[in-house]
């Protein structure tokens, strides 16, 4: 029994001694290259605004600057999207409208070091992210 828990005790500090997951780096899409699926930039969107945020937590504002840039981007591809859901057909480019205008404000307040603008703009782009990710 003393040996069963001993191993369990084991396994569990080994378990909990794991490093987080990598961030995966932020990188732009070729502009000129075939159009991407709706859903792909969707996930994309949400994990470019997590790294982010992340990169805002820790004050590293030369990645809250380039995740400005990368989403400014992002919301350039979604108007040439492929396989647009229903609900977002006829509201794309307004919210893809919206998302270039907070990332453009993102990427200033990276630029500017702004954490009040910043701050902001992650709020807008989170809750642009959780329209573009919702299906009706």
């Amino acid at each position: 029994m003393s040996r069963t828990v001993a191993w369990m005790g084991a396994l569990l500090f080994v378990v909990g001694c794991q490093l987080p997951p990598e961030q995966v780096p932020l990188k732009p899409l070729p502009e000129d290259g075939s159009p991407v699926a709706f859903a792909d930039l969707a996930v994309r969107t949400r994990a470019q605004v997590d790294a982010a945020r992340e990169a805002f937590y820790e004050d590293n504002w030369t990645i809250v600057e380039e995740a400005g840039r990368i989403l400014e981007q992002t919301a350039r591809l979604f108007t040439k999207t492929t396989d647009v859901p229903a609900n977002h057909k006829d509201s794309l480019n307004v919210e893809a409208g919206d998302l270039a205008k907070e990332a453009g404000r993102l990427r200033d307040a990276g630029k500017n070091k702004d954490v009040k603008t910043a701050n902001e703009s992650l709020q807008k782009l989170h809750l642009i992210v959780r329209q573009l990710t919702m299906s009706k």
